[in-house]
């Protein structure tokens, strides 16, 4: 997903259907993850777009011992230059009351 692509998508979905919310988020875990998201009534009820943007995985280091009770540690390394892009497609369930994510496979992008 790129971030034109997104721009399209979020275009379309404001054109197109009601917006309910819309915002930017930022949490540190991972190597500093960085996203939008929009709430809008969909043809399938309450539904949430997220596109999130993080630092691509160039290495991880394992750290263990053999000894009975010892923990092991694995230590990503993150690049300063390369980004994975992501866009989450969610349904609100009523019953459960919470996001479902909805699967790739269904989407017609």
């Amino acid at each position: 997903m790129t971030p034109e692509r997104w721009k399209d998508i979020l275009g379309n979905v404001k054109d197109n259907f009601e917006v309910e919310e819309e915002g930017n988020f930022h949490d540190d875990e991972e190597g500093g993850i960085d996203g939008e998201f929009i709430i809008f009534a969909g043809p399938l009820g309450q539904m949430k777009l997220e596109y999130s943007e993080k630092p691509a995985v160039v290495d991880k280091k394992v750290s263990f011992s053999n000894r009975i009770g010892a923990r092991s540690e694995v230590k990503y390394i993150y690049s300063e230059k390369e980004k994975v892009r992501k866009m989450k497609a969610y349904k609100w369930d009523d019953a459960d009351e919470r996001w479902v994510e909805m699967e790739a496979k269904n989407f017609n992008l």
